[in-house]
């Protein structure tokens, strides 16, 4: 009975011991909501583009992390402060990646429009294309062929042996 009262007891100070977290203090160059927006949605994308095409990324020489950074004009350290930070309060953190989301739902729907816009002047292009090839196939066949001339009343001539 003893041992369960210290195992409780032990218990109970483990749990109170890890509740205790600290507020973040506010860095002094606070990324603003809107920068923050943009940072993760260029790091959503960069980490997309590396698990589509990472030897290109690797061959263009692009450290993507540096790329991002630079791209927005932040170090890592006052990113990571501004992460930490805005991630203390979820319903703030919960607004910015909302915006995240739709940022890149909007980015994607763009993306997609371009895409269906190309494929269709490539169907109308190839179609051309085909069609040009098929005429001049037709006008060979047609110049090789022989004409064989008609009489007046609609048949051919035989020949004279």
């Amino acid at each position: 009975m003893k041992i369960n009262h210290i195992s409780f007891l032990v218990l109970l100070l483990i749990f109170n011991s890890c509740y205790t977290v600290e507020k973040p203090n506010r860095p002094n160059n606070l990324i603003s909501e809107d920068n923050m927006v943009n940072v993760l949605v260029d790091i959503a994308i960069m980490s997309s583009a590396k698990g589509v095409n990472k030897s290109k990324i690797e061959q263009n020489g692009i450290v993507p992390d540096e790329y991002i950074y630079k791209k927005n004009n932040i170090d890592s350290t006052l990113f990571a402060e501004s992460n930490a930070y805005y991630a203390f309060d979820i319903n703030k953190y919960d607004a910015i990646y909302l915006r995240v989301k739709d940022s890149l739902s909007l980015l994607r729907d763009q993306y997609k429009a371009i895409d269906t816009k190309e494929k269709k002047e490539k169907e109308v292009k190839d179609s051309t294309r085909r069609a040009k090839i098929n005429a001049s196939k037709r006008a060979k066949i047609n110049n090789k062929a022989k004409v064989i001339p008609v009489g007046r009343d609609g048949l051919v001539p035989l020949k004279k042996s």
